[in-house]
């Protein structure tokens, strides 16, 4: 059956893709100092980077409108998959679902899939490019969503932050503990639980910190022979091969995806962040 891929801007897919009608992003909108960037193909990392960097409040998101869901549901593809970054962060995932409600209140049933990726980024690519194999290899819908929801569940989500100062803005972190991070050059290993972000250690410094990381990937890895290993960073692809390279001195996995963050996960990454999923 023909299919679609939905997913909202924190997902990040590679350049090919986006020439390929059967994936479509939804973008979010950014506002730094009272202006709105939309997380879209004009989307300019490095000028948001540097409105982030320069004002002292916190960036924030905008998710999309359900009407802009309902819209990218308007299509001739049997099956719809949608994905998003976590409730727990953001309304994406309500505003799908409402979206959803609208499209079938005007158009009538068609077989539309929400999932709440209970992770970010490179999380919601690894599991729309599930639904794209599955489908290609012709399972039925329903056994799609379920085996969706299962991958969903022992996926694992990692990232390390060079900066803090975002986290510090938004009050999940004091200015007291940023300031002692930052002096003593203090990097939190952090990872997700059902959605909600929890940190996993600490490392003084940058690489140990990725080190770190690299060893609970590969120690929490499940199966990884069978999944593909993806990295995305925030203006940072040495870093992400450096997070590369560890991973795999450890375990075998089936392929390897390195992507650069788009605007929502640049906000949340921030510069020299880099996120790891598997």
């Amino acid at each position: 059956m023909s299919y679609k891929i939905v997913a909202d801007s924190c997902c990040e897919f590679p350049g090919k893709y986006k020439e390929d009608s059967r994936y479509e992003r939804i973008p979010l909108g950014l506002e730094v100092e009272d202006e709105l960037i939309m997380d879209d193909e004009n989307f300019d990392q490095a000028y948001f980077l540097s409105k982030v960097a320069a004002s002292p409040k916190c960036p924030k998101s905008f998710c999309p409108s359900p009407e802009k869901f309902r819209d990218s549901y308007c299509t001739d593809a049997e099956n719809v998959f949608v994905f998003t970054l976590s409730s727990k962060l953001s309304g994406s995932y309500n505003s799908a679902e409402v979206g959803k409600k609208l499209y079938q209140e005007k158009y009538g049933h068609k077989n539309i899939f929400v999932c709440d990726s209970e992770s970010a980024s490179c999380g919601e690519t690894q599991l729309a490019f599930k639904a794209a194999q599955w489908s290609e290899e012709g399972l039925p819908f329903a056994e799609i969503c379920q085996r969706l929801t299962d991958y969903r569940d022992r996926m694992n989500t990692y990232f390390v932050l060079d900066n803090l100062e975002t986290l510090r803005k938004n009050g999940r972190l004091s200015r007291v503990k940023a300031l002692v991070a930052s002096t003593l050059s203090i990097k939190p290993v952090m990872g997700a639980t059902k959605g909600e972000i929890i940190q996993l250690g600490q490392a003084i410094g940058i690489k140990k910190a990725l080190a770190k990381m690299a060893d609970i990937v590969a120690k929490e890895a499940d199966d990884p022979e069978e999944k593909t290993l993806m990295i995305t960073h925030c203006n940072c692809l040495q870093r992400a091969e450096s997070v590369k390279e560890m991973v795999l001195s450890k375990i075998k996995v089936k392929d390897v995806l390195i992507m650069d963050t788009m605007g929502v996960s640049s906000m949340y990454a921030n510069d020299g962040g880099v996120i790891v999923t598997l």
